[in-house]
């Protein structure tokens, strides 16, 4: 494959990992607490172009990765005593799946049936022990901005709020909860503070999104004409080959 073709073949492939991560931002726009994605570009080079020869070899763009916006969102006022949206750094920290400990910056909670505040998937908010948040059902309470739960004049539970040395080493487990990969010790107290009757909303701008989207479109079709363009240059190089054979 000549160099033209290679490095458009390449320029679609990025292409096409920009479109799915922009229409993903898109089908987001909507929801409570999600963080955009955003891709880091660099030149891919072969170990074997690497390994040896005087050429200069051919280097060809490439995602490395993904990168995660955690930005904050505008603060949506609600009236819901069960929504909860944290003004600043940090996540709330919910019981995931198989005892797993999860982040999250949707804050839309309701009280099951138990009287435990819980994600709309289930998952239990924690307090500082680890523990379930567990409340009355049956009667009002109140959370401060440090994330103390009260009920009945009493504090009956602590919110666990979180921040991480190395936001990096969260990863992503659905729309809206991540995962820490990193060390425990690494993982802070946050020092965002905690508004009842509000929700994040998402940090994706509806417009940049569509804008970006736009852009990338009108790459990938120069990207398809410049591989057209090869083909047909190989194509009459081939048939000039044979012209002057015969």
């Amino acid at each position: 494959m000549d160099p033209l073709t290679s490095a458009a073949t390449s320029g679609l492939r990025s292409s096409l990992q920009s479109l799915d991560l922009l229409a993903n931002n898109l089908a987001n726009v909507q929801t409570n607490g999600y963080k955009g994605d955003r891709e880091f570009y660099d030149l891919y080079t072969s170990a074997d172009a690497v390994a040896g020869g005087d050429y200069d070899p051919t280097r060809m763009p490439d995602i490395v990765k993904n990168w995660t916006d955690y930005s904050q969102g505008t603060l949506q006022q609600t009236g819901n005593p069960t929504d909860f949206a944290i003004q600043g750094q940090g996540f709330f920290a919910v019981n995931g799946p198989n005892n797993q400990t999860l982040y999250t910056r949707d804050g839309a909670f309701h009280v099951n049936a138990t009287g435990q505040l819980v994600t709309h998937d289930g998952y239990t908010l924690r307090d500082s022990t680890g523990k379930p948040i567990q409340i009355d059902p049956n009667q009002p309470f109140s959370v401060d901005e440090t994330g103390t739960v009260q009920q009945a004049g009493q504090a009956v539970a602590q919110m666990q709020l979180a921040s991480f040395r190395n936001p990096a080493d969260l990863s992503k487990q659905g729309s809206t909860f991540f995962q820490y990969n990193g060390a425990p010790t690494d993982v802070l107290a946050a020092p965002g503070t905690v508004q009842q009757g509000k929700v994040e909303g998402s940090n994706v701008g509806p417009a940049e999104s569509a804008v970006r989207l736009v852009s990338v479109m009108r790459q990938f079709e120069m990207l398809q004409k410049a591989i057209s363009i090869g083909t047909d240059m190989n194509h009459q190089a081939v048939e000039e080959v044979a012209r002057s054979g015969q």
